[in-house]
């Protein structure tokens, strides 16, 4: 038996969603609807599926290790330059890349609770510590975060909007958080969800950029885009950061489709109002449907929504929707999380929801 060091043995594993496929399988049952994993109801965009493809002709050949044609088409848009763009697979490899270039062993990371689990999953990982900061009304507590802030402090992460609340630091809340920070910390922030967000008061992390602040910002093709099963996502830095970063990064970690895809998928800019003006419409639907069953939700400005109840049932409830084909999200034993689907998965989903409360 291979001995496993304590700080890997202790880690406890991620557990995906159920698929559908699993889920009408093991309960006999069909037409099954999945909310539980964020993902865009629509799909991709047509112009990335004709350009898969295209592509698929040449799955012969390795993908182009520096992403080339995809680092253009994008430091043109965020306005850039290409040598601070990193890409991976999935933003999650951008996670790994920045802990473990920044973090030796006995490092402080500081992270909220709850928010991504993968943080403290992928520091523990690296002999890291984590520091773990509660939310205050749901949000990120920028204020107790930086009074958290020690000589070992090497990372801060910090999901804007949050994952699983959905909700927003301001650019105020975020302004006055940055002055705090010293140099030789790195503040990740997490904007995997940032396509969403309608509130005027969220920050453009490129100002900080800018300024020179030791910021990487996170961002993805798994979620507006409609990109999850292809694995892609990037982080943008500074230049000598991406530098190191790339040191660790393995030489062909995206594969060739999702580059092709991701190119088209940012270019349909029809397709991406079209998902955006979905889940506006089908939130506004779900919190009035919620108000009536007197179900207690948190505003999000992301493509899910958080439910709290005051009694710890998440679990039973989650069981019970199981049986009526809807699979959420449960996080902890008082609270799920609910993905937004197309309304006909939204109505299948309130309509579960009602019996498993009663």
């Amino acid at each position: 038996m291979i001995k496993v060091p304590e700080h890997i043995s202790s880690i406890k594993p991620y557990i995906p969603g159920k698929p559908v496929a699993e889920l009408e399988r093991d309960l006999g049952i069909s037409g099954s609807v999945k909310l539980a994993s964020n993902e865009n109801p629509i799909g991709p965009s047509p112009l990335a599926v004709k350009a898969m493809r295209s592509g698929l002709k040449e799955l012969n050949r390795y993908p182009d290790g520096s992403c080339y044609y995809l680092r253009n088409v994008l430091s043109d848009n965020l306005k850039v330059s290409d040598d601070q763009l990193i890409f991976g697979n999935g933003s999650n490899e951008i996670i790994e890349l920045a802990v473990r270039t920044c973090i030796s062993p006995g490092d402080e990371a500081i992270m909220a609770y709850p928010s991504f689990v993968v943080y403290s999953m992928i520091v523990q990982a690296a002999h890291g510590k984590n520091i773990v900061v509660p939310l205050k009304d749901w949000r990120h507590d920028l204020e107790a975060m930086a009074s958290q802030i020690t000589d070992r402090t090497r990372l801060i992460f910090i999901a804007n909007p949050n994952n699983p609340t959905g909700t927003i630091n301001t650019k105020t809340e975020m302004d006055r958080f940055m002055k705090k920070v010293p140099e030789g910390v790195l503040v990740i922030v997490d904007e995997a969800y940032y396509e969403y967000v309608e509130s005027k008061e969220y920050p453009d992390s490129f100002t900080y950029l800018k300024a020179n602040r030791n910021i990487l910002m996170l961002r993805t093709f798994s979620k507006m885009y409609g990109l999850a099963g292809l694995r892609i996502g990037y982080g943008i830095a500074a230049a000598s950061l991406i530098e190191e970063m790339n040191k660790v990064r393995q030489p062909f970690n995206v594969n060739s489709l999702a580059q092709t895809a991701a190119i088209e998928a940012l270019r349909d800019e029809n397709h991406i109002r079209r998902v955006k003006q979905l889940n506006i419409r089908e939130k506004k639907f779900l919190y009035k449907e919620f108000e009536k069953m007197g179900v207690s939700f948190v505003p999000s400005e992301a493509n899910f929504i958080y439910v709290t109840f005051n009694e710890d049932v998440a679990g039973n409830i989650y069981e019970k929707m199981l049986k009526h084909g809807v699979i959420v999200r449960p996080m902890g034993p008082n609270a799920i999380r609910i993905t937004t689907g197309l309304q006909g998965e939204n109505k299948k989903l309130v309509k579960a929801l009602g019996k498993a409360i009663k």
